[in-house]
C-alpha cells in the first residue's frame, strides 16, 4: 500500500528533526555542495575561450592561462568535494546513532505483552538494517536535490547566455521526466517496505537456528531450517529484485529522452554552424554542458530510489520508537517492604484466550511466610507471579504490597522490592562479577559480590575459574552448567536483598547433585524474605508454611504440606502420582544397576 504524500511529507520532516542537533556540519555539507555546483556551469564555460581563443584566435594570452584555469577548477571541485562528503557522512553516523539509541531505549522500556507478540529476529532487523536505510533520506537525498539542483540551474543559465533557442529544447524534458518519477515511485515505496519485512524474516530465522541449533541437530532439522531460510532469502531477493526494476527503470528512460533533446540541439547547431550562427568554442561549449546536465539530471532522478526507500524504513523504525512503553502511571515510592502481599479478587485474561487465566483470586501472604503454588499446567501459577512485578496488568481485582496497590507504586519503586529466580536463568555475556552485580548493584563493592557469591555456594566453583569473578561466562552462560547458572542468579537475587522472592522452577531442569546444591543456596536466600514458590517437583516444598493449589485460574486448596495429605484432595492426588512415577524411576534405576531388565506393564 502505497503511503500518501501528506504522510511522506510528515515523515521526511521528523528525520529532519534528527538531523537539526548536527546543524552546522549539515550546514558545512551544504556549503561545500553549492560550491561545487557553482563550479559545474564554469568548466563547459572555459570550453569556449579555450577553443575559440587557443585554436582559432591564436591569442597567447588565452593559450598561457586557460590550462592553469582548468587545474584550478579541478582542485577546488576536489577539496569542495571531500569536505561536502566528509561532513555528511559525519551527519549520517550520528543519526543512526541517534535512532538506534532511540529504538533501543524504547525497546527496553515495552511492555511484556509487546514481546509475546514480537518477532526477535525482526527487532534486531529494525535496529540493524532499517536505520541505515534511513541515512540517505535524512542527509544524502536533500544534499544532493540541493547540490544537483543548484548544478542544473547554473549549467541552464549558461546555455541560455549562449543561445535560448537551443536551450529550450532542454526544458521539454523536464515534465517527461516528472512523469516518469511519479509512475515508479508507488512501486518502489511498496518493494522496499517489503523487503524490510523479508529481512525481518530472515533474522528471524537466523536468530531460531542459532538459538535452537541442539534441537536442529538432535532431531535432524537442517533440511527443514534449510527450506526455511532458503523461502526466506528468496523473498528477500525477489523484492530486492523489484527494488532494483522500479529504481532503474527511470533512470534509462530519462537518458533516452535527453539523448532525443542532445541529438536535436546537434542537429540544429549544425545547421545555425553552416549558417555562421554560432563558433566552434560556442558549440562545444554548449554541448559539454548539455552533456555535464545529464548526470545531475540523472542523480536527481536517482534521488526517488533513495527518497522511497528511506521513508519505508522510517514507517518501520518510527513504528518502534512511537510504540507505549511500560506504563508506569504509580506516583507512589515504597521504600523496602515489609513484605505482606494480598491478592484481592485478582482476574487476568490473555488476549483471545477461552477462558480466564486468573479467576477471583483472594490470597493473602505473610511478611517471611514461605507460600508454595502448585497445580497441573495452565492452572495460572506463572501467570500470578507475572502481575506482582507488573509485567501484565489484571483484568479486575488488585495485588497490595504492605497494603499498598501496587498499581499506585512506581514501577522503579515496586521492582526494587522483588527479586526473580527462575528456571530459565538469564546470564549476560559479561564477567561473573557483572552478572551477579547487574543493575543498581553494579557499584557494589568486590567483598559484597563475594559474600553473596558464597551463600549461593557459587565460590566454589568461580575460585577455580581462570580469572575467578573477572572471567567472561559467554552468551547466557553457555561456559556454565544448569546448576552453576542457577547459583549465579541466587547470588545476583542475593545481593540484591529484595523483602520479596519469587522462585518459579527454579530446581526443576537439574540433576540431583546439583539441586541438592541449589536447594541449600536457596533456603539460604528464603531466609527472612516473604517467598513464592512455583513448583511441578512437590518434594521440593514440602517444608513451606502454606500450600496452595491452583486449578483452571481459581485456588482449589490451601494448607500445609500434612493438611493437603490429609484432606485427600487434589494436592494428594497429585503428590501420590508424582511419588508413583519417582518410586518407579528409583526402581528402574535399582534395576539398570543389577543388570535386570525392566519390562514395562
Amino acid at each position: 500500500m502505497a503511503v500518501p504524500e501528506t504522510k511522506s511529507r510528515v515523515l521526511y520532516l521528523r528525520l529532519l528533526r534528527y538531523v537539526a542537533p548536527y546543524w552546522r556540519m549539515f550546514a558545512l555539507s551544504l556549503l561545500a555542495m553549492l560550491l561545487v555546483a557553482a563550479t559545474e556551469p564554469l568548466l563547459p564555460a572555459l570550453m569556449k575561450p579555450l577553443l575559440d581563443g587557443s585554436f582559432v584566435d591564436k591569442d597567447p594570452t588565452t593559450i598561457r592561462y586557460i590550462p592553469f584555469a582548468l587545474v584550478g577548477l579541478l582542485l577546488a571541485r576536489g577539496v569542495f568535494g571531500f569536505a561536502s562528503d566528509y561532513a555528511l557522512s559525519w551527519v549520517s553516523n550520528h543519526v543512526v546513532l541517534d535512532l538506534r539509541a532511540a529504538m533501543f531505549d524504547r525497546m527496553i522500556n515495552l511492555p511484556t505483552r509487546y514481546y509475546d507478540d514480537a518477532s526477535s529476529g525482526a527487532l534486531i532487523s529494525k535496529v540493524s538494517y532499517d536505520v541505515t536505510g534511513i541515512m540517505a533520506a535524512a542527509t544524502s537525498v536533500l544534499t544532493t536535490l540541493v547540490r544537483d539542483s543548484f548544478a542544473v540551474l547554473g549549467l541552464l543559465a549558461w546555455m541560455f547566455y549562449l543561445d535560448w533557442k537551443l536551450s529550450l529544447i532542454t526544458l521539454v524534458i523536464g515534465p517527461i521526466i516528472a512523469v516518469l518519477i511519479r509512475m515508479f515511485s508507488k512501486r518502489l515505496r511498496e518493494a522496499s517496505r517489503n523487503a524490510q519485512f523479508a529481512m525481518g524474516d530472515i533474522t528471524h530465522v537466523l536468530d531460531e537456528a542459532i538459538e535452537c541449533h541442539k534441537v536442529v541437530k538432535i532431531f535432524g532439522g537442517q533440511e527443514y531450517e534449510k527450506r526455511h531460510f532458503g523461502a526466506a532469502i528468496k523473498r528477500m531477493r525477489d523484492f530486492s529484485m523489484r527494488q532494483t526494476v522500479a529504481a532503474g527503470a527511470s533512470v534509462p528512460l530519462v537518458q533516452v529522452c535527453a539523448a532525443i533533446a542532445v541529438a536535436v540541439i546537434v542537429y540544429y547547431s549544425t545547421r545555425q554552424s553552416g549558417a555562421d550562427g554560432v563558433t566552434v568554442g560556442g558549440f562545444v561549449s554548449f554541448m559539454t554542458a548539455t552533456l555535464m546536465l545529464l548526470s545531475p539530471l540523472k542523480r536527481l532522478t536517482g534521488v526517488n530510489a533513495s527518497l522511497q526507500r528511506g521513508l519505508a524504513a522510517a514507517e518501520s523504525v518510527f513504528a518502534v520508537v512511537d510504540e507505549t512503553p511500560e506504563e508506569d502511571y504509580g506516583t507512589q515510592v515504597l521504600a523496602r517492604a515489609q513484605g505482606r502481599i494480598d491478592f484481592d479478587h485478582l482476574c487476568f485474561s490473555y488476549p483471545n484466550a477461552t477462558r480466564p487465566a486468573l479467576n477471583d483470586i483472594n490470597l493473602s501472604v505473610a511478611p517471611g511466610e514461605t507460600v508454595a503454588l502448585v497445580g497441573g499446567s495452565g492452572g495460572g501459577k506463572t501467570t500470578l507471579v507475572n502481575l506482582i512485578p507488573r509485567f501484565y496488568q489484571p483484568s479486575a481485582g488488585r495485588i497490595l504490597l504492605d497494603g499498598v496497590d501496587t498499581q499506585t507504586l512506581t514501577l522503579a519503586s515496586l521492582r526494587a522490592n522483588l527479586a526473580l529466580v527462575s528456571q530459565d536463568v538469564v546470564l549476560f555475556n559479561d564477567t561473573v562479577a557483572a552478572n551477579i552485580a547487574y543493575g543498581p548493584s553494579a557499584g557494589a563493592a568486590e567483598a559484597a559480590i563475594i559474600a553473596a557469591a558464597k551463600a549461593a555456594h557459587a565460590m566454589e566453583f568461580i575460585d577455580e575459574m581462570p580469572q575467578g569473578l573477572q572471567t567472561m561466562i559467554g552468551e547466557n552462560g553457555v561456559r556454565l552448567s544448569g546448576g552453576q547458572r542457577q547459583r549465579l542468579a541466587i547470588a545476583r537475587a542475593l545481593l540484591k536483598n529484595a523483602p520479596v522472592l519469587i522462585l518459579d522452577e527454579a530446581t526443576s531442569a537439574l540433576d540431583t547433585e546439583s539441586e541438592r546444591v541449589v536447594q541449600a543456596a536457596l533456603e539460604t536466600l528464603m531466609q527472612g524474605r516473604t517467598t513464592l514458590i512455583i513448583a511441578h517437583r512437590l518434594s521440593t516444598i514440602e517444608k513451606a508454611d502454606r500450600i496452595v493449589v491452583l486449578q483452571k485460574g481459581a485456588v482449589a486448596e490451601t494448607g500445609s504440606h500434612a493438611e493437603l495429605l490429609a484432606r485427600e484432595g487434589l494436592y494428594a492426588h497429585l503428590y501420590k502420582i508424582q511419588f508413583a512415577v519417582e518410586d518407579d524411576a528409583v526402581e528402574r534405576k535399582r534395576d539398570g544397576a543389577r543388570g535386570v531388565a525392566s519390562v514395562p506393564i
